[in-house]
């Protein structure tokens, strides 16, 4: 063998080590897989346009498809699956359609009865926005910022969450909100206005400092006493009890603190998203494909119901989190959850007429609500991932 080609042979099983390491490539192409993704893909342009039936999960036992109005968190998930798709695919049917659907959710820029005016309003405005510069679209993003600022409270030094209940607790901020903040650091990009900004950063300090456990795994809902602005107690809705650990709210952990690393680079954020990543990700009872039991604590695991959307929104986070840092662990367990969901157990059966693209997700199991379906959140972070893991 000449030393060229004994330099070639050495150079290809470096390259191919590099890759293995970082679990890039590290998976077949299954055509199979592909060929239903598409087939799925295409469902989201049949479904009829109805500003009261915005869909959100699916029973399949009765294949009955839950439909909500703009009112319910959910609502802009849709219009923003359709952006996506555009950008993932080019064709331009689904941007038609994104056009569509995205004015449904304007009249939640004004909803200062929610919390969720981020989700309401960023996932269907924001996506657009990222396709068309339009002013229109800045400005319904910009009145959504200030509408979620009427709920922060600076004694508190947070974004209230629910009004309901108020007999358990005085002022609830759950960490689910740490997603709605990017509306705010966004909405402080486009105008200019420092205020929106300031807010979220304050929100995501107060977080930080009381949200968290020692091993890095988060609560659910911590309870403020608004007089004092001190923690009453430390509590859940979701989980399945106060100190469990609810597996999509440590996906909403990591992404928020990523995400406000990405306004405001407070090395902080970055440390904690780590942190959580690493629970998450090296948890005894995480699967091996890593799709996460809904709770991580649940006792009837292995035989409790799975959370698509958590590993979903922890893929999508993963990915930005490996920009940031270049750790190879967080871009091949990103990839690996992509490459699970990437398949026929996880992808919808092409039988099922419905715009929904993965199966396997659980709502809210303390109210045995939505429990290992189709739900259109855990498909958007999906599709997030997709557009994330294609710009890598």
């Amino acid at each position: 063998m000449n030393r060229v080609s004994f330099f070639t042979l050495i150079l290809g099983f470096a390259l191919l080590t590099t890759a293995c390491k970082s679990g890039i490539n590290s998976h077949p192409k299954n055509t199979s897989a592909d060929h239903l993704l598409k087939t799925r893909y295409k469902m989201l342009l049949d479904y009829p346009v109805d500003s009261m039936a915005m869909p959100r999960s699916m029973t399949l036992k009765t294949n009955l498809i839950r439909k909500v109005p703009s009112r319910d968190w959910t609502s802009a998930f849709f219009a923003g699956n359709l952006w996506q798709l555009y950008r993932l695919t080019g064709n331009a049917d689904y941007k038609k359609q994104a056009e569509k659907w995205t004015p449904f959710s304007k009249k939640e820029s004004v909803n200062k009865g929610s919390h969720d005016v981020g989700f309401k309003v960023y996932c269907s405005y924001g996506e657009a926005l990222k396709v068309e510069n339009k002013q229109e679209y800045k400005d319904v993003i910009v009145k959504g910022a200030e509408t979620l600022c009427s709920r922060f409270d600076s004694k508190v030094g947070a974004i209230r969450s629910w009004d309901f209940n108020k007999e358990i607790w005085d002022y609830p901020v759950i960490i689910d909100n740490m997603m709605n903040l990017e509306l705010l650091f966004e909405a402080s990009r486009l105008s200019g206005n420092k205020k929106y900004q300031d807010i979220a950063i304050q929100h995501a300090n107060t977080t930080l400092k009381n949200q968290f456990r020692a091993d890095n795994s988060c609560y659910h809902v911590i309870d403020y006493n608004p007089v004092s602005g001190a923690v009453r107690k430390k509590t859940t809705l979701q989980g399945y009890n106060d100190d469990s650990v609810w597996a999509r709210g440590q996906g909403w952990a990591v992404y928020g603190f990523t995400m406000s690393y990405r306004y405001t680079k407070d090395p902080a954020y970055l440390k904690q998203a780590e942190a959580t990543a690493q629970f998450f990700m090296t948890n005894k009872p995480l699967p091996e494909d890593g799709i996460p039991y809904w709770d991580f604590k649940d006792p009837g695991i292995p035989n409790s119901a799975r959370d698509v959307s958590a590993a979903t929104i922890m893929a999508s986070a993963l990915y930005e989190l490996y920009g940031y840092t270049k750790n190879d662990r967080y871009l091949a367990f990103a990839n690996k959850i992509i490459a699970s969901l990437h398949s026929e157990k996880y992808l919808l059966d092409a039988k099922i007429n419905a715009p929904f693209l993965l199966d396997h997700s659980t709502g809210n199991w303390p109210k045995h609500d939505e429990i290992d379906e189709p739900i259109i959140y855990a498909d958007y972070y999906f599709l997030e991932a997709l557009l994330r893991q294609k710009a890598l």
